[in-house]
């Protein structure tokens, strides 16, 4: 798996169980944030009614996946759900070199790979108010199958256990609610004494 120089921006990951709304709150953040970009994935699944190419996701096919994996140019991949997904290392770079942050709406999987390159990356779990709610989000979106439900169940009971791993976790029980968590947490690791050390040297310490 290939790395990327962070420079000054700061890589952010979210993840959550399918249906938890963690896309939506990754947009409405990027929508806040004038210095924020939301990551977009490269994905073999075919697109969801009303999704875009190049908006929501990068839709590719097997062939062409394989040829980046072959060439190195996924920061971390995964296959989740029988579809395989991933982060461009170079369209991550581009927007980190320019000191831009930048949210990563990704799966577990990928989200401990880049966990254990990035250090610095700050890790967002969002949960579900519950799970009957989750039952209910899954059952209505019509894309789903009754047995496709089931089995993104059992995938999120195993992702919810994984949500130790992250540095913050947010319960998605009212979208804006839980978009000023997401904001909040953005600020604070904007205003670290280690994020902001090279400012108070160069501004600061300097002038002294």
């Amino acid at each position: 798996m290939a790395k990327v120089k962070e420079a000054n921006g700061i890589l952010f990951i979210v993840s959550a169980p399918s249906g938890a709304g963690k896309t939506t709150l990754c947009r409405m953040a990027v929508d806040y944030f004038s210095d924020l970009r939301h990551s977009i994935s490269y994905t073999t699944r075919s697109p969801r009614e009303g999704e875009k190419n190049g908006v929501d996701y990068h839709f590719v096919s097997e062939l062409i996946f394989q040829k980046m994996l072959d060439n190195s140019e996924f920061l971390e991949w995964a296959r989740v759900h029988g579809n395989k997904y991933g982060t461009s290392v170079k369209d991550t770079q581009a927007i980190l070199e320019k000191g831009l942050d930048i949210i990563l709406d990704i799966d577990v999987q990928g989200a401990k790979k880049i966990k254990n390159i990035h250090k610095d990356s700050v890790a967002i779990f969002v949960l579900p108010p519950s799970i009957d709610e989750l039952k209910n989000r899954l059952l209505n979106r019509r894309s789903n199958s009754l047995a496709e439900m089931e089995k993104r169940l059992r995938v999120a009971s195993e992702e919810i256990r994984n949500s130790i791993f992250y540095d913050y976790v947010v319960i998605n029980d009212n979208i804006q609610n839980a978009v000023e968590k997401i904001k909040s947490i953005v600020v604070a690791e904007k205003h670290t004494q280690n994020r902001m050390r090279s400012i108070i040297s160069q501004k600061y310490i300097r002038k002294l």
